[in-house]
């Protein structure tokens, strides 16, 4: 609750000037979005120490880290096995004379975060790197593409292996690998790897240095196997992350897909979903299922133009375990993909067709209306029928249907670009 004073009331209304003390305690405190410092090492060297990138989210879950001038916070990771070099520096930092003020324990925080076994020491973390050339990637080989680099001036090669914890060597790798979840997904917390219905998906880049062949971590996705009675699954992504470095290349796509498909094979299968999908996501799972639906003869031009059908639902989820919400969106794409939206008859047609699908929810609110009137009282109802405003609806409904329209031709955009 907000309460209002004029100012006159009171003679402090605007800030007192600082103290000396408070200038002197302003100058120890640090942006922690410029103090961290995080960076993937392909191969040892001070000048090829690359890949360089911030931090979304902030580990202290606050702006500000108190107590230090200069404060940096460097975190390396060997781009292969994710070995870590973790160290803070800073050029000056509170004492005694601030009247006991404790500097923020920012080492601390970080200890939370990143497992045991981390290096202080750069030229251990170096004598690490040279190590870089025995590690593999871990679990079985799913799918292996290529994405052209205009940098490289090449094609670079990239796999995907889907692992399951009990993979030598994984579970420690896995506790470096989600700590970059802390630091750029604000919800994020650490899975229970314990639990067999865990799947894994990684994706690593193959490259050459000096003969020798070796693999980047690129990002990767989690999924969790839920029980379906009497005898199905339903896998449920969990986790999605692409490094910064690596985004924008159309890795999680290829990932997304392949998990798709590896999931396809299997009867016990009955759909996949996610958990709690960001806008990012649902924008890439669209993408990636209307790709997939395109071979399919039920989204056909011919069928498109017939409207959702039950053939769509049923092929949808039987060869590529699609829901029969996430049909539905499929098919308001293919059909978008399909109209010539200049023809105002047709632009009609698929207007009402997307709309009648949007207006579900102001249904509901009708019946639950018609409910009210048997058990309200007048100035009940009245106010319930306010907030239930015929015209308010229609423009929300058009707000919504412009919304979607957007959504579903950014989608088809990247589809023309495939």
């Amino acid at each position: 609750m907000t309460f209002l004073f004029p100012l006159y009331l009171f003679p402090c209304a605007f800030p007192p000037a600082m103290t000396d003390m408070e200038k002197k305690l302003a100058e120890y405190k640090c942006d922690t979005n410029e103090a961290v410092c995080l960076k993937l090492v392909f191969f040892p060297g001070t000048t090829i120490l690359n890949h360089f990138f911030d931090p979304c989210v902030l580990f202290l879950r606050s702006e500000v880290a108190f107590g230090y001038k200069g404060l940096q916070i460097q975190l390396y990771y060997s781009a292969g096995n994710l070995s870590t070099l973790f160290k803070v520096k800073y050029t000056a930092r509170v004492t005694d004379t601030f009247d006991c003020v404790e500097p923020d324990d920012v080492e601390g925080k970080i200890r939370e975060i990143i497992p045991a076994g981390f290096c202080c020491n750069t030229d251990d973390f170096i004598s690490l790197l040279e190590k870089e050339a025995n590690f593999r990637p871990f679990g079985s080989l799913l799918h292996t593409y290529k994405v052209h680099s205009v940098e490289a001036g090449e094609d670079l090669t990239y796999q995907i292996h889907k692992v399951d914890v009990s993979c030598p060597g994984f579970r420690e790798y896995h506790e470096r690998l989600q700590t970059f979840l802390m630091w750029f997904i604000e919800t994020a917390s650490f899975i229970d790897v314990d639990d067999d219905r865990w799947d894994f998906f990684l994706v690593f880049e193959k490259y050459n240095k000096d003969g020798e062949t070796l693999y980047a971590t690129v990002g990767y996705m989690t999924v969790y196997n839920y029980y379906v009675y009497p005898d199905k699954t339903r896998p449920r992504v969990s986790q999605t992350l692409i490094l910064p470095p690596f985004q924008g290349e159309g890795h999680g796509a290829q990932l997304l897909e392949t998990v798709h498909r590896y999931y396809c094979t299997s009867a016990k299968v009955q759909d996949i979903t996610a958990e709690d999908p960001s806008e990012n996501y649902v924008k890439l799972r669209d993408f990636v299922l209307v790709k997939l639906c395109l071979t399919l003869p039920s989204f056909s031009s011919e069928k498109l133009s017939q409207g959702f059908s039950d053939e769509m639902v049923s092929e949808a989820r039987e060869k590529l375990k699609i829901n029969k919400k996430h049909a539905r969106r499929v098919y308001e794409i293919l059909r978008l993909r399909n109209t010539d939206m200049s023809d105002e008859e047709k632009a009609r047609e698929f207007r009402l067709e997307v709309k009648k699908r949007l207006y579900g929810p102001y249904r509901k609110n009708q019946r639950e209306l018609t409910k009210m009137r048997k058990c309200l009282r007048p100035e009940e109802l009245a106010s319930h029928i306010s907030q239930m405003d015929t015209r308010l609806q229609h423009e929300e409904l058009e707000k919504s249907y412009q919304d979607v329209l957007a959504e579903y031709r950014r989608v088809l955009e990247r589809l023309a670009q495939v």
